[in-house]
C-alpha cells in the first residue's frame, strides 16, 4: 500500500499558509515556484490548486494571512492604552520588531514582497493599495481619536500618509540590509516628526 503523502483533507489551513507566508516573504513572489510551496506547505499540488486556485491565489491568501496574524498586532499598538506620542512609539517598536524578528526574511511581505510583485501585475497593484489605506485608515482613526481634526494645517489623513510611509520606508530598509542599531534611530525620529504637524492642542496634551 503506497504511503499517503500531504496533509489529509481537512488539516488546518492556517498552518499552511503560514509556511507559505514564510517562504514567500523570503523568496519573493517570481522566487517562490509551486513545486518549491507544495514542498514547504507540505500539501500535493492538487490540493492546492483546489483550494487556493493558482499561486496567484496562494499568494492572495498568503496576504490575508500576513495581515491578521502580523499587521493586526502591530496596528494594535496604536491603541496601546497612552497618550498619542507613547502610543505612536509603541507602534514603530512593532513596525521595527516585524521587520527585524527573521534574518532569513527581514522586511515586511506587503511592503516588500507585495509592493514588488505588484508591479507586473494589476490584481497585485490593487491588492497593494487597499493594504495601504487599510494601515492609514487605522492610524487616521488614532490621531482623530487624540483631538486632531480635519481643519488642522496638516490634516490627520496627511499626517497617517506621512507615518505609513516612514513605517514603510523602515521595512524597506530592513530589507536592504540596513542595521537594526541604524533603524532604531530612525524609528526613534518618526513619532517626533510627526508631532511637529499636529494642532498645538494635541501637542500640549501630548507634553503635559
Amino acid at each position: 500500500m503506497a504511503e499517503a503523502r500531504g496533509r489529509p483533507i481537512g488539516f488546518e489551513d492556517g498552518e499552511a499558509l503560514d509556511a507559505a507566508v514564510m517562504f514567500f516573504w523570503t523568496h519573493g513572489y517570481e522566487g517562490a515556484s509551486v513545486d518549491a510551496l507544495c514542498r514547504e506547505m507540505n500539501m500535493p499540488r492538487a490540493t492546492l490548486y483546489a483550494r487556493f486556485g493558482d499561486k496567484e491565489g496562494l499568494f492572495r491568501a498568503a496576504v490575508a494571512r500576513y495581515a491578521e496574524t502580523r499587521v493586526a498586532p502591530v496596528l494594535s499598538a496604536l491603541w496601546a492604552g497612552g497618550g498619542l506620542r507613547a502610543d505612536l512609539e509603541a507602534f514603530y517598536a512593532a513596525v521595527l520588531a516585524l521587520c527585524t524578528a527573521n534574518e532569513a526574511a527581514p522586511g515586511c511581505l506587503i511592503s516588500c514582497a507585495l509592493a514588488d510583485a505588484a508591479g507586473a501585475n494589476p490584481a497585485f497593484r490593487e491588492e497593494l493599495a487597499e493594504r495601504f489605506a487599510a494601515m492609514e485608515e487605522r492610524i487616521t482613526a488614532r490621531l482623530v481619536a487624540a483631538g486632531w481634526d480635519a481643519r488642522a494645517a496638516t490634516p490627520p489623513e496627511v499626517a497617517a500618509g506621512l507615518a505609513a510611509t516612514l513605517a514603510r520606508g523602515l521595512t524597506l530598509a530592513a530589507r536592504a540590509g540596513t542595521a537594526e542599531a541604524e533603524l532604531r534611530k530612525t524609528a526613534a525620529a518618526a513619532t517626533p516628526a510627526i508631532l511637529r504637524l499636529a494642532p498645538e492642542h494635541v501637542v500640549a496634551v501630548c507634553e503635559a
